[in-house]
């Protein structure tokens, strides 16, 4: 027995410092092939291109960034004015509404102006609860949408929400 406590006082535990030098190097190099792994597969980003605008296409461009909008009276789509309005109830709070009306033929700005002010009307006249959750927001979609084609006599064939917030 004297033999065993003898060799065992013999092997001594791998002193601390070792271990941490061997727990930072797994993982420096498990970093470094996270690294190496993640370039290959995402591949770096693309150069932008500079192209050279012509005299006539910043008619169609947003002022921005030069990307030509799809909300133009050549393409039938009429980009209502944003507008806040409080709701109903409670009345404390608002909703900030952007929308667009695609109509069939020449936009009319006449009746988009008529159907802006009709739908800043009706928002001042709806509840939170009545438009909460996407169930709320489909109603509110589908009420907009028949107040429109009223309004419109059947001109503007959709109604598209750009922003909707309720603070």
């Amino acid at each position: 027995m004297a033999n065993q406590d003898q060799a065992d006082e013999g092997k001594k535990k791998p002193s601390l410092v070792l271990t941490i030098a061997i727990v930072a190097g797994l993982s420096v190099a498990a970093g470094g092939g996270g690294w190496f792994v993640g370039n290959m597969l995402a591949p770096p980003p693309a150069e932008p291109e500079t192209a050279v605008a012509e005299p006539g296409a910043e008619a169609g461009a947003a002022e921005e960034g030069g990307i030509p909008r799809l909300a133009t009276e050549a393409n039938g789509i009429v980009a209502l004015e944003p507008f806040t309005s409080n709701l109903a109830y409670p009345a404390d709070n608002l909703v900030r509404m952007e929308i667009a009306l695609a109509f069939k033929g020449v936009p009319d700005p006449v009746i988009a102006e008529a159907i802006h002010q009709d739908i800043m009307a009706y928002m001042r006249t709806v509840s939170l609860q009545q438009i909460q959750g996407p169930r709320g927001f489909q109603y509110l979609r589908d009420d907009l949408k028949e107040r429109v084609d009223l309004r419109s006599e059947g001109r503007v064939t959709n109604i598209m929400f750009r922003t909707f917030v309720i603070e």
